[in-house]
């Protein structure tokens, strides 16, 4: 497998250097930015595969630095870290552009899962591979989880990595539900409550993503999780 090339913003180096350490004996290409200016245009100089971002940086701040950055990429997914850990503040950061967000403390284990993930280094079996490269009719639309695509009509909408994940498991399981841990236990790590707040953000998303198509519903079954109703 190759490498995955990381751009880390982050001003507290002892962190930095930490996650450096460890995720280059993962086979990740790690470079590290010391403040906000400094990753927007390491950014653009070393296109990696996946940002990794600070909230709190001089100079710039992660938020202000993604925003600038998605004015022209829109693809690159971003990770965001943070001490930070209202839900407000979780909101702005996939308004933004954000595909992930994790609070510190956090593991490295599950840094380095969350990574793989938004890299789409994480391997499938041949039955996934084959889902993931087909065309699925959800109601009036088309859906394709590789190119992370919504069609309808004429309209082509781009979905972030998450998003697509999560409606390629409510597709495949239309009409049944799809529990709420195994949905954040693979797309995020831990079931915890506030990947759970992330979740619903991402739920609210699709819904509105989905909304050209009156006859297609994602219900909420309260405590035990989510079903897809075309």
């Amino acid at each position: 497998m190759n490498e995955i090339k990381v751009l880390l913003a982050e001003d507290e180096q002892t962190l930095a250097m930490i996650i450096k350490d460890t995720l280059e004996t993962q086979r990740f290409n790690i470079r590290i930015a010391k403040n906000g200016e400094e990753g927007l245009r390491m950014f653009f100089e070393q296109k990696p595969d996946v940002l990794v971002a600070d909230v709190m940086m001089p100079r710039m701040d992660g938020f202000e630095m993604v925003r600038q950055i998605r004015q022209s990429d829109k693809h690159t997914p971003v990770l965001f870290l943070t001490a930070r850990s209202a839900i407000n503040d979780v909101v702005q950061g996939f308004e933004l552009g954000a595909n992930d967000y994790l609070k510190k403390p956090f593991g490295m284990q599950e840094l380095i899962v969350r990574i793989k993930s938004l890299a789409g280094r994480l391997m499938p079996s041949p039955e996934d591979n084959a889902k993931h490269h087909a065309w699925l009719e959800i109601g009036q639309y088309h859906f394709n989880p590789t190119l992370q695509r919504l069609q309808i009509a004429d309209m082509d909408i781009e979905l972030s990595f998450r998003e697509s994940e999560i409606l390629r498991r409510l597709c495949e399981n239309r009409n049944q539900v799809v529990n709420t841990q195994n949905i954040l236990l693979e797309l995020w790590g831990d079931d915890s409550f506030f990947n759970t707040k992330s979740l619903h953000v991402f739920i609210t998303k699709l819904r509105h993503k989905l909304s050209k198509d009156p006859m297609i519903r994602i219900v909420n079954v309260r405590g035990i999780g989510y079903k897809l109703i075309d």
